[in-house]
């Protein structure tokens, strides 16, 4: 089975999981709906462009460690992705895109204001699903909320004087990216009723995996032939997003790299600049060792799955460090 592009072999939980995935989308979509039919276009719109739903399937993966048919799975698997969703749509006004997901972005489209309302009410819809959770899972998601908006503001600010800048990335990688998928494996673990222990598994295992998982993003912005990641090659690049390599070249400040230094640091909205960039980026030993950073952290959330049973649902989340280190090339 290939679910979020990765395959796991047991028939039983490959089942389970479609199934959910599922019901998933069948919430989503009602989710979206408003009585207003303009926020319903636009709420549906990268609904409609698709997705990995990877966010989705750590809750159901992580339910397989209790009653994996508790009620209240699905729906904290729709709150995850609706607040990813929304994210996105914030994201893509403060970066000024111009795609998401191989289409027009929704500030491209209709403009920064809709934007951001779009991405208001996704927020609005996804608390009002976690009301019917318990407090509990309420708390949980306004301290994930927390940790978003500040990583969000640690990025808009920048490192501060005599910080990493690299070591900074990754703090902000953990709290955008990190802490939403964290609370995935929380929440399916919660929900579904299993023990403190897997619950706190988990949790750890989300956070690494999910920092993995955006550095491989920003692996593909350059190593990809195709949109794998959703959008153009050499997106980031152009609309001058700091990811893993270009941070990695940058504190290396070797003297052979200033040509290519430049080059990143300088307009690229001309496709032939940009195509000369993404090639010697490419070819760069930095690449390497931007793919050991995100090895080594799919190896930590692969060894925190240790005190979880052994059992096929723990096999899958294995799988998905595979994954997230082999889609890197």
């Amino acid at each position: 089975m290939s679910t979020a592009g990765f395959d796991f072999d047991d028939p039983a939980l490959e089942s389970t999981v479609r199934a959910g995935l599922d019901a998933v989308e069948v919430l989503l979509r009602d989710s979206v709906k408003s009585d207003y039919p303009f926020v319903t276009e636009t709420s549906a719109h990268l609904l409609a462009a698709g997705g990995k739903r990877f966010r989705p399937l750590v809750v159901l993966l992580a339910a397989q460690f209790g009653d994996a048919s508790a009620p209240g799975v699905v729906p904290a698997a729709v709150v995850v992705e609706l607040t990813h969703l929304a994210t996105l749509y914030h994201d893509d006004v403060m970066d000024e895109a111009l795609l998401r997901r191989g289409a027009p972005s929704a500030n491209s489209r209709w403009g920064n204001t809709v934007a951001i309302l779009t991405g208001d009410f996704l927020f609005a819809r996804a608390s009002d699903i976690l009301a019917d959770l318990g407090p509990e899972a309420v708390r949980l998601q306004a301290r994930t909320f927390e940790r978003l908006v500040q990583g969000q503001i640690r990025e808009t600010v920048g490192p501060e004087d005599g910080t990493d800048p690299v070591d900074h990335y990754l703090r902000v990688v953990g709290d955008k990216t990190g802490s939403l998928i964290g609370t995935s494996g929380r929440f399916g673990a919660m929900l579904s009723g299993a023990d403190e222990t897997a619950r706190e598994v988990l949790t750890r295992f989300g956070e690494r995996i999910g920092v993995a998982f955006q550095l491989s993003d920003d692996l593909l912005d350059v190593a990809s032939d195709s949109a794998a990641s959703g959008k153009t090659p050499g997106t980031d690049l152009r609309e001058g997003v700091p990811t893993l390599p270009v941070l990695m070249l940058r504190r290396g400040n070797d003297p052979a790299d200033a040509e290519l230094l430049g080059l990143l640091s300088g307009d690229l909205s001309d496709d032939t600049r940009l195509a000369t960039a993404v090639g010697a980026l490419r070819g760069h030993a930095v690449m390497a060792q931007a793919r050991a950073v995100v090895q080594q952290w799919a190896n930590d959330a692969r060894e925190t799955l240790q005190p979880l049973p052994d059992v096929p649902a723990r096999a899958a989340l294995a799988a998905l460090c595979d994954y997230v280190v082999r889609r890197t090339g």
